[in-house]
Formats: structure tokens, C-alpha cells, sequence
């Protein structure tokens, strides 16, 4: 990552953590506080925009929460979900073996 990234990146923050809408003009007069001369006002833009409406405290404290997984059935349905767990096993062995025979068809990538 260039400098101008990381100055761009931590004028960000500072605005964010101060509860600052983040635009291109605060965040180079953040920048130019802090005595970075370096820096494109491209950078200020592409990441006011990339930030623009979204909270950036939330997105750190997020930060490898998936949230594509099923937390895990408990208590008293656990009886019905263990019952339709053995049926889906057995619908993705059939749907891997359909794979399996795509493969049996006597023509490859190299071929």
C-alpha cells in the first residue's frame, strides 16, 4: 500500500472515529494537517466515494463476520432438522456423482 493510500486510509478513520462525514475536502485537510505532501486528490475522492453512505465503525467491527452461515438449529427443533439431515446428505452424494460422470465422457481440456 503507497503512502497516499495509508495518509487517505487514516484521515478516513479520524473521521469516521469523530463521527465526520468522510469527503474529499476533510480528508485532505487532514491530510495536509499531517504534513503529507504527496498525495492525489484522486485518492480523497475514489475513497469518499468508496465510503459515502456507509458506517465505517460498523465495518471494522464486522470485519470477518461472514453472515452466510446458519447458525445451528437448538432446543426443540433439533429432532426435525436431524431428521431432514441424513435426506440432504443423500441429495448431494446423488448430485456428485452426476458430476463424477461428466468426466467419463472421453473429452478434456487437454484433449
Amino acid at each position: 500500500m503507497s503512502n497516499s493510500e495509508l495518509a487517505t486510509s487514516y484521515a478516513a478513520l479520524i473521521l469516521a472515529d469523530d463521527d465526520v462525514e468522510v469527503t474529499p475536502d476533510k480528508l485532505q485537510t487532514l491530510i495536509k494537517a499531517a504534513n503529507i505532501d504527496d498525495v492525489e486528490s484522486i485518492w480523497t475522492t475514489l475513497f469518499a466515494k468508496a465510503l459515502e453512505g456507509k458506517n465505517v465503525k460498523d465495518m471494522l467491527l464486522n470485519v470477518g463476520s461472514g453472515g452466510g452461515a446458519a447458525a445451528a438449529p437448538t432446543g426443540g427443533a433439533g429432532g426435525a432438522a436431524a431428521e431432514t439431515a441424513p435426506e440432504e446428505a443423500k441429495e448431494e452424494k446423488k448430485e456428485e456423482e452426476k458430476e463424477e460422470s461428466d468426466e467419463d465422457m472421453g473429452f478434456g481440456l487437454f484433449d
